[in-house]
């Protein structure tokens, strides 16, 4: 059964820009993941400091792959989430 994921970064002030860059990385070689769905990052309008993104994965085991990936661990765990204020992770299910 597939599994969603939606993410809220709050990036510290001066951090934006090198996360966003580093997340590009990280969201092309999610992208190329066997049990990848969708991968869709956004920006806030009203504060650039915010990023969401949208993930869709096979099922459970795809998304644990995901978090286990190298690019991952490396990016994101190692050099992404120690430049965040905020990080909120939802589980999510469509409605309609």
């Amino acid at each position: 059964m597939e599994t969603e994921v939606l993410v809220k970064w709050k990036t510290k002030p001066d951090e934006t820009q090198k996360v966003l860059e580093l997340l590009e990385v990280a969201a092309q070689k999610s992208k190329l993941e066997p049990g990848n769905l969708l991968y869709e990052s956004f920006q806030s309008e009203d504060d650039s400091t915010v990023i969401f993104l949208h993930e869709r994965y096979a099922d459970k085991t795809a998304l644990e792959a995901h978090k286990n990936s190298q690019h991952y661990l490396e990016i994101v765990a190692g050099k992404i989430l120690p430049l965040l204020e905020i990080r909120e992770v939802i589980p999510v299910k469509k409605l309609f």
